[in-house]
């Protein structure tokens, strides 16, 4: 079996399990099953936590398009009249002539537990009844893009919540890595791409973070900096209340493709040269622009100092021929890559990605690539 391959695709999704079928009988599909959370387990085992994104299967009715929300009462449609809106991308739709945009979704996501192997190379178990939906009106529209760490013997997993109220971090917690429960927001608006360090640092739990703004300002022409949407760093003393730390983190750099923006990817892991993640690059092209995986390394006690940033030569980008396929379903532009998490695997890594937010790929890495 090679070392890179899909391990979970749009088609082992059933349907039949889905939290929407307890209330939304219009047909349905799955627009992607991707950027999984990856922990391991104390079996030995390892937890994909994969992102379903269920959409309608007729989206448009008559003279309206239609978008999934939850409510305490189940899930409704909601309809929006075509005159007012824009539909040229395949996961949402825009309503015209609002400044700042406002956007709907095509399809809702939740969470499904998939259980793999030790070597993430067989699935074990699909975890349908321990699926994670929206349960709160910050998620009304979704949960979407996991990411989990074991910090101190318990799993840590943050989402982006989906609603009209705000675009969110919120944050689960774990005793045993397969049941989780919600404790609520941790990051406002638009604070994104959230993941927890593999460990504290002088005692206090670290994070990466992600905040988007409307409006960023410049570096100097002679500057080695890009500027706009970066990594900055947090830090915790309970892992629910974050001060954003002074200094800046992991930023893009001139003479590199990541000319859109960058954003954390797998959760920093302590290795015997320091806190080492791998990140996602963004080069624009087009609405949704090429998302390629890049890697750095952090000092094990001061995070804030970027030992190295390895953002010249990818260190994975999409790769066609595993889509090869599932071609019929791909409905991005460009090609995409979307690192998620990372397990230790001995003598290499195992990392999971979202693979043209469509399925969820594996990839194993030697460790000798980070050295």
């Amino acid at each position: 079996m090679s070392d890179d391959y899909l391990i979970f695709r749009p088609d082992d999704v059933d349907l039949a399990r889905s939290p929407l079928r307890k209330s939304i009988d219009a047909p349905t599909f799955v627009l992607g099953a991707f950027n999984p959370g990856l922990t391991r387990l104390p079996n030995g085992n390892l937890l994909l936590m994969v992102r379903v994104a269920e959409a309608l299967r007729d989206p448009v009715q008559g003279d309206c398009a239609r978008a999934i929300r939850w409510t305490p009462g189940g899930y409704v449609l909601d309809r929006h009249a075509l005159h007012g809106i824009h539909m040229d991308d395949p996961r949402q739709f825009a309503l015209r002539d609002r400044n700042p945009r406002l956007l709907g979704l095509t399809s809702l996501s939740w969470l499904l537990p998939v259980e793999l192997s030790g070597d993430a190379r067989c699935i074990v178990a699909v975890h349908y009844d321990k699926a994670i939906e929206p349960s709160a009106s910050f998620l009304e529209y979704g949960v979407e893009d996991a990411r989990i760490s074991l910090v101190g013997g318990s799993w840590w997993m943050t989402v982006c919540g989906v609603s009209a109220e705000r675009h969110c971090t919120a944050m689960y917690h774990s005793v045993n890595g397969l049941d989780y429960k919600l404790l609520g927001v941790v990051l406002d608006h638009q604070n994104k791409d959230m993941l927890l360090f593999e460990g504290k640092v002088g005692g206090k739990y670290m994070a990466l973070t992600r905040p988007l703004g409307e409006v960023y300002f410049t570096y100097p022409e002679d500057g080695e900096w890009l500027g706009g949407p970066a990594i900055n760093m947090a830090q915790s003393p309970d892992g629910l209340h974050w001060k954003p730390l002074d200094t800046p983190g992991i930023r893009a750099r001139k003479g590199t493709t990541s000319t859109q923006r960058i954003g954390g990817g797998s959760q920093p892991v302590l290795t015997p040269e320091g806190w080492m993640l791998i990140y996602h690059g963004v080069e624009k092209q087009g609405a949704v622009g090429i998302y390629r995986s890049f890697w750095a390394l952090l000092d094990k006690d001061d995070p804030s100092k970027i030992l190295r940033q390895e953002d010249q030569v990818p260190l994975l980008e999409a790769n066609p021929t595993l889509t090869a396929d599932i071609a019929h379903q791909m409905y991005l532009p460009t090609p995409v890559v979307f690192t998620t998490g990372v397990a230790d695997a001995g003598d290499h890594y195992i990392v999971a990605n979202g693979e043209a937010d469509l399925a969820c790929r594996i990839t194993h890495l030697p460790k000798e690539r980070f050295r």
